[in-house]
């Protein structure tokens, strides 16, 4: 049975989900959002209810929900057509989420290239104040919830949340040491929610089935739908939506990859895989589920995609921690020697492995512990050396 929900044909009316967590509780909505084991969709997978029930219990007049709709991460773009199509859902569930923490205050948070759906934001901002489903006492229920658009300035980093709350303040987005999290110390130094778009749109399905049915989505201890953008040498490119655990190999074959070379899961900094790791699940345990999925058949040249990769993020790097700022150039020269003949064996590579495995356990943010990831799945599985035969994993990040 094809589980759709966020891409159904069928969608229930604008409004539906949030007007029946208006009648709920609060602190009812957020174990409902907890019991449906909801993880955060934008791929860092932290439990959403766990993070409502936090905000939610931090003491402040004042409380921020905020939308990363940063979605920088390369071959995603499965937000964007949320944005397009379904934008009133997102608000809907930001408003459940003000509701349900004590906010009256959303924030979306554009990536700089989607600023040509700022018109579209606004018009379905329009529509539900119009409606009375945003706005000051909301049906008459002595709620109010508003939503302001603010735009980035093209970061890769800013999809970081605390490098994103450092640029809705106004600064440079670089990350926050953290403790204190955004939940208790966030925007403004208010308790803040941040959740992905995706997340957003899912809650007011949650609120409207309830928390069971939408764990049931999922496949064994996985919990719901997930959305993926799936892009390069397949057929069918665009975004799919799959029960969350289910194996990649199900996406390729909607998406129509039939020679498949690698498979590029969760983006520059998710995991490079082989044909013969085609049937791991997409979930928090398995490969990547952030939603970026590209495909490369057995024409394409990996190390020249490595290298692609590689000046991405040193260009990337917001440069305030030394393990990223310097091993990013590194690693790119190790590529540029590879390509160019100079490296023979994988063994004289074995120093920038373990510069890898010092930039996952050091950097400050997650885009520097996962910037080396390309490097490691793609030297080690897809490069041909002169030697022609040592194959070695001592790399494994």
């Amino acid at each position: 049975m094809e589980k759709k929900v966020l891409l159904s044909e069928e969608q229930p009316g604008f409004g539906e989900g949030l007007l029946k967590a208006l009648a709920m509780d609060p602190v009812e909505v957020v174990k409902t959002v907890k019991d449906s084991g909801i993880r955060g969709r934008g791929g860092a997978g932290f439990p959403a209810g766990l993070k409502w029930g936090l905000a939610a219990a931090a003491s402040s007049q004042v409380k921020y929900v905020v939308c990363n709709a940063d979605e920088g991460e390369p071959g995603t773009f499965k937000d964007r057509v949320l944005i397009e199509k379904y934008s009133r859902r997102l608000f809907e569930g930001m408003a459940v989420a003000g509701y349900a923490i004590g906010s009256a205050q959303g924030i979306v948070y554009l990536r700089a290239e989607y600023e040509y759906l700022v018109p579209v934001l606004e018009e379905a901002a329009g529509l539900s104040v119009g409606e009375g489903l945003l706005g000051e006492n909301i049906r008459d229920t002595g709620f109010s919830f508003n939503i302001e658009i603010r735009v980035g300035a093209g970061a890769y980093v800013c999809g970081e949340e605390t490098a994103l709350l450092e640029s809705l303040e106004g600064r440079a987005g670089l990350p926050r040491n953290k403790p204190p999290y955004p939940v208790s110390s966030g925007y403004l130094g208010k308790p803040t929610v941040i959740n992905n778009v995706e997340t957003f749109c899912a809650i007011p399905y949650i609120i409207l089935n309830g928390a069971e049915w939408y764990f049931d989505l999922g496949v064994g201890e996985c919990s719901g739908t997930k959305l993926f953008s799936i892009s390069g040498d397949v057929e069918r490119p665009g975004v799919y939506e799959l029960p969350m655990g289910s194996p990649l190999a199900e996406l390729l074959e909607l998406a129509g990859a039939d020679d498949v070379q690698a498979v590029q899961v969760g983006g520059a900094s998710g995991r490079t895989i082989a044909a013969q790791d085609l049937g791991k699940p997409l979930s928090f345990k398995g490969l990547p589920p952030g939603g970026s999925v590209i495909v490369f058949d057995s024409s394409v040249e990996m190390t020249g995609v490595l290298e692609n990769f590689m000046e991405f993020f040193v260009h990337e790097s917001c440069g305030q921690c030394t393990p990223c700022r310097e091993g990013t150039p590194q690693l790119l020269k190790a590529v540029e020697a590879v390509m160019s003949g100079a490296v023979s064996s994988i063994q004289e590579l074995d120093d920038y492995f373990t510069l890898a495995r010092v930039m996952k356990t050091t950097s400050k943010c997650g885009l520097g512990q996962t910037a080396a990831n390309c490097f490691v799945d793609i030297i080690t599985g897809f490069t041909e050396f002169h030697d022609h035969g040592h194959h070695h994993q001592g790399g494994d990040v």
